[in-house]
Order: C-alpha cells, then sequence, then structure tokens
C-alpha cells in the first residue's frame, strides 16, 4: 500500500543508518485526524510498517467580515469556510430589518440553519459555505447595519457586519397650489419626507 499523497518523507531512500524526516505537504483542515502507513522496503528483508497520524485542525468558522447592499437593495451573499458539522447562523446587534433564511449552502450541499451538514464534510477537510440574504431598499438617508453571526457545533462564532447603503433625501408635497379662502382657514398638507426640512 502505498503513503498518502498529503505524507512527505526525506529522504526517501537511503543506505546505512539515516535520520528520516517525516512531515505532511499541506495543513490538515478537517477535524478527524488522517493515517497512512509508510512502509520500508528492502532485498531479503521482511517489509517494516510505521503508521503515520496527522492530527484534526481545531473546530473553527471563518465568516467574511463585511458585506454590503447599495439603498435599492439586493440579494447578498455572504461566503465563508469552516470544518465544523453544523453551522447556525443568527442577527447580532444593528438596525437594519433583515429575515435569515431558513437554509444555507455547506459544500455546495443546501443544509438547514442549525442542523448537521449532510456526509459531514469537515471531518475530511475544511469546506465552503455562504448564506443568501435578501437586503429591503433603504429608504432612510444613513445607512444601517446587522451583524450576521455564525457559530459552530463546538461554540466558536464568527460576525460578518452587513451594511444597507443611505437611500436618497426626498421630501414629497401632496398638493398643487394651495388655495385659501377669504377668511385664511387653515388648509391641511400632507409632507412625506425622510430628512429633516424647513418652511421659508
Amino acid at each position: 500500500m502505498a503513503k498518502a499523497s498529503w505524507v512527505k518523507v526525506s529522504p526517501a531512500s537511503g543506505s546505512g543508518n539515516v535520520n528520516v524526516n517525516v512531515s505532511s505537504n499541506t495543513e490538515h483542515t478537517g477535524r478527524v485526524a488522517r493515517t497512512t502507513i509508510l512502509t520500508w522496503k528492502a532485498a531479503n528483508v521482511a517489509d517494516v510498517q510505521r503508521t503515520v497520524n496527522q492530527a484534526g485542525k481545531p473546530e473553527y468558522v471563518d465568516i467574511a467580515d463585511a458585506a454590503s447592499a447599495d439603498k435599492a437593495g439586493k440579494v447578498v451573499t455572504i461566503s465563508g469556510v469552516s470544518n465544523s458539522k453544523r453551522l447556525t447562523f443568527s442577527l447580532g446587534t444593528g438596525e437594519l430589518t433583515i429575515t435569515l433564511p431558513t437554509t444555507y449552502t455547506a459544500n455546495s450541499i443546501t443544509t438547514n440553519n442549525g442542523a448537521n451538514i449532510n456526509g459531514d464534510p469537515g471531518a475530511a477537510s475544511e469546506y465552503p459555505f455562504s448564506i443568501t440574504i435578501n437586503v429591503p431598499a433603504n429608504t432612510s438617508t444613513s445607512s444601517k447595519s446587522r451583524q450576521i453571526v455564525v457559530t459552530d457545533d463546538g461554540g466558536n462564532q464568527d460576525v460578518c457586519v452587513l451594511t444597507s447603503a443611505a437611500g436618497d433625501a426626498y421630501i414629497s408635497v401632496q398638493m398643487g397650489d394651495i388655495e385659501l379662502d377669504y377668511k385664511g382657514t387653515a388648509v391641511t398638507i400632507a409632507v412625506e419626507s425622510n430628512t429633516t426640512w424647513t418652511i421659508e
């Protein structure tokens, strides 16, 4: 049985007394340790085998630090990587009114928020994930933001701040010419605006 491609031995051959260094070509991003067998072979000698175990990476989750939507609103996809068997998304602090979807994508698999990921891809290596959020139009003249919090099965958290750009200021007066009677009786005029205004 050949050794796994992730293990590196140097030198891979020799004669007489030689120190052999055993290492890994790559960081192991899965949670679960991986194993391979090294086999020393020589003519007229029984094979000598040694097991090599590479520890798994501690459970973690990493999401984009920030995401944004323009004032008209849009669908925003926020991505990250993890090796957890389960991710849970929640809303943190902020004034942006959004609703989290009930599902997200983990390793190209549609997964329910907070449920175990089918096949547990994080056991063997890190996997990509993404969540798609519908951000409504911002009619306020101030930008609004909201924290998107993702928590892995071990309780580790990472936060993405989703910001909606400020909307355009507007003022709308619902009446054309204002006609007062000879007594000067008050006429009510509907004004709609998202900013401060004065009449001069």
